[in-house]
């Protein structure tokens, strides 16, 4: 399901195992991890209470510095982020932006077509591994 430039998908597992395979298939394919935040972690910490909910930073510099040289305004969408969430009824789910939402976001030309198409398969490739 894609929605204002938001693409979620159901997962079969945990938050936490969703967003350790995730973080497997990233770093098995030389994509560098910058973070991985636990909110419900830092909402504990507050003694506030939030459903399992993580989100893993990530990016490749030669996929996006060609996306930041085109429009340098790109980079606050970048690097790329997925969450995993788990809702009120205990279904989990994964969540990213939608890359081509993010190039019309940012004006980028019709001649970043191909990359902007080929960083949407890696990243749909990536969720449904993660996710199923």
């Amino acid at each position: 399901m894609s929605e204002n430039g938001l693409i979620t998908i159901t997962s079969n597992h945990s938050v936490k195992e969703t967003l350790d395979r995730l973080e497997a298939s990233l770093r098995g394919n030389g994509v560098t991890v910058f973070a991985r935040i636990d909110h419900a972690a830092g909402a504990a910490a507050v003694d506030m209470s939030l459903p399992p909910t993580e989100l893993i930073i990530f990016g490749q510099p030669k996929a996006g510095t060609p996306l930041m040289q085109a429009q340098q305004s790109i980079g606050i969408d970048l690097p790329l982020k997925m969450l995993a969430w788990q809702d009120a009824s205990g279904k989990n789910w994964l969540a990213y932006n939608d890359i081509a939402w993010l190039a019309k976001r940012h004006g980028l030309g019709e001649d970043l077509a191909p990359a902007i198409s080929g960083i949407a398969k890696a990243l749909a490739k990536l969720a449904e591994t993660a996710a199923a």
